[in-house]
């Protein structure tokens, strides 16, 4: 894949760039699709959304912003998978209506922001809309604020990152069994036939170098440049486990200055962990590459998640249903991982919401509440920059970033399964 140079602009950058004299940015697919979502919102009892819609489609602010409420409310009214398709496509409208007001007054972080918000909370139906507003109110931004420029970076450039490592405390028993094999290069043909069709995880090496993100994720400006403006959604705290776990709302340049201040004790702790960051910022899935692995056993990539933080971050023991590549773009992270057949011996939580996430904290083992853990087999190691990790369907595995680590998973599902 080719990627564009930071002075080159795609046609559809070429043409935002060509229109940032007007004060409208154009929505068709809302113009074409407004009367059916109107209707369907009616049909779901929003009589008083599609009220104040009708005032914010004709620039009435407060109007917008009530919509917005109304949407936001009906997200959060109980458990996510449960949230009517419809009310995203609502709260979605409602920042398109929202986004072009600010816009008109000139206010591009705030459009900017709001239509960040549009694309993390609302659905699929607008996202081209919204995807071309980001475009566009982003060239009006490029020239207000590109953040304090940096004189440094990630990896080799920071003579800490050995010194973060050997500060790391791994569980017990760590680095002292059997290792994740690695193979170099490994061709599609070896690894459908040793890895894939066994369920065997493998360490590739190799097989990263022609990706753009390999360099550019390193250089801190660039990052700011391209995406510092960006809000994205973060996790605070040790773990999603522990009580005092939290989420915000922050840019993208807020997230970066947290991660170069070092600042990783358990509590304030930030990951932007799980994200589907590449279906919001097109410029930094320019840098990847999905690897032709992920293309294994027939079936369809299923999401693309970033994980980027600082040293410590962590991510307990838990398994997830679809195969994983986890590529490790910049940083190392220990990996620790057990077979699913051993997934009864390894206290799965009785909650439907955590029941893919293990009981036990591997930084605190207490062999006498967990005794048939104790001498499980498992494998593990240290992903170093540069290499991916194949991590088969239901294997349980915990992760820990030695050093500042920007970090994608690919999941995909093969014809066999869900």
């Amino acid at each position: 894949m080719k990627s564009p140079s930071n002075t080159e602009l795609s046609p559809p950058r070429l043409k935002a760039a060509e229109e940032i004299g007007s004060d409208h940015f154009p929505i068709p697919i809302l113009d074409a699709e407004r009367s059916n979502l109107i209707k369907r919102i009616s049909e779901e009892g929003g009589y008083a959304y599609v009220s104040m819609e009708a005032l914010a489609a004709g620039g009435d602010f407060r109007a917008a912003e009530a919509t917005r409420e109304m949407a936001w409310e009906q997200l959060h009214s109980g458990p996510w998978h449960s949230v009517l398709p419809v009310w995203r496509d609502a709260y979605s409208m409602a920042c398109l209506h929202v986004a072009i007001y600010h816009y008109r007054n000139r206010d591009f972080r705030e459009a900017l922001r709001v239509l960040d918000m549009g694309l993390i909370m609302g659905g699929l139906l607008l996202r081209q809309d919204l995807n071309s507003a980001v475009e566009r109110v982003s060239v009006k931004c490029s020239g207000i604020d590109q953040g304090v420029m940096t004189d440094g970076g990630f990896g080799s450039e920071r003579n800490s990152n050995e010194e973060e490592v050997r500060s790391q405390v791994l569980p017990n028993k760590s680095l002292s069994c059997k290792m994740v094999e690695k193979r170099s290069s490994l061709s599609l043909e070896g690894f459908l036939c040793d890895y894939f069709l066994s369920g065997s995880p493998v360490i590739i090496s190799n097989s990263m170098s022609h990706w753009p993100a390999s360099n550019k994720w390193k250089d801190m400006d660039y990052l700011k440049r391209v995406a510092g403006g960006r809000t994205v959604p973060v996790e605070v705290g040790k773990n999603y486990l522990c009580p005092e776990w939290k989420q915000e709302l922050i840019t993208f340049s807020q997230f970066l200055d947290r991660i170069q201040s070092n600042q990783c004790n358990n509590s304030g702790t930030t990951y932007l962990a799980q994200h589907p960051l590449f279906d919001q910022i097109q410029e930094l899935r320019e840098d990847i590459v999905v690897p032709d692995y992920c293309f294994s056993g027939g079936g369809e990539l299923r999401s693309l998640n970033a994980w980027f933080g600082p040293a410590g971050t962590v991510t307990p023991l838990h398994h997830d249903p679809h195969h994983n590549i986890l590529a490790q773009v910049v940083g190392k992270k220990y990996i620790r991982l057990y077979s699913a057949s051993v997934t009864d011996d390894l206290y799965p939580h009785s909650e439907s919401m955590l029941h893919n996430s293990s009981q036990i904290d591997l930084d605190n083992f207490n062999e006498k509440e967990f005794p048939k853990a104790q001498d499980l087999d498992f494998v593990d190691c240290i992903l170093e920059e540069g290499e991916m990790l194949y991590i088969p369907p239901k294997w349980w595995h915990y992760v820990k970033s030695l050093t500042p680590s920007f970090s994608v998973s690919f999941w995909w599902s093969a014809l066999d399964n869900d």
